[in-house]
This record gives structure tokens, sequence and C-alpha cells, in this order.
């Protein structure tokens, strides 16, 4: 079992940043992809951006050039920088992580972030 725990949310202006944080623990050894999806009332759950344990990122097309996903393997933490924020932003973030060899799907609790116009 893997636990995720973030942190970060918050509400801020359109335009502004925030970085969130998501904090990896217990069978962490197989870890080979951590990433941020968000849902925003009456939507789907969808990708923001993923980082694989290689360092390869992939990001959805609404925020590239504004975010950047980065990760710490030695504090087992992965990083979401979010700029130039927008009111479409707005939703619960959620830190993912995935396994080699394991077909189970983690995920934190969720952080609100709320873009304000």
């Amino acid at each position: 079992q893997v636990q995720l725990v973030e942190s970060g949310g918050g509400l801020v202006q359109a335009g502004g940043s925030l970085r969130l944080s998501c904090v990896a623990s217990g069978s962490i050894f197989r870890i080979n992809l951590m990433g941020w999806y968000r849902q925003a009332p009456g939507n789907q759950r969808e990708l923001v951006a993923v980082i694989h344990n290689i360092g390869v990122t992939n990001y959805a097309d609404s925020v590239k050039g504004r975010f950047t996903i980065s990760r710490d393997n030695a504090k087992n933490t992965v990083y979401l920088q979010m700029n130039s924020l927008k009111p479409e932003d707005t939703a619960v973030y959620y830190c993912h992580s995935r396994r080699a060899g394991d077909t189970r799907f983690y995920w934190g609790q969720g952080t609100q972030v709320t873009v304000s116009s």
C-alpha cells in the first residue's frame, strides 16, 4: 500500500501562483510514476501532469507552459508549481502514484485550489 498526503492548496487571484506538494509513504520502493489529477464540480477527473521515475514528464495541454511538475526522490515527494493561474484551474487536485507490477491506482485525499477572477 502507498499513502499519499497533499498540501499547498488554497485561494489565489487569477495570475497568481501556488505550489502543491505530495509526500508518499508506505510501500514506496516500486513507485515508478507520480503525478497530479484534478476534478472540478460536474467534471470528470483529468490528468494535469505526471512524472516518471526516469524524469520523463507529461502535461495536459491546458497547463503546458504554466505548470511544472518535479520530484524529490530522497524525500518521496512530488511537487506541482502552478503559475499564471486561471479561474478554470479551480478544482480539487489529487496526488496519484503507480507502482511497477501493481495494477492499483493510489490517490491522496485531495487539496482544493480556487482561483478567483
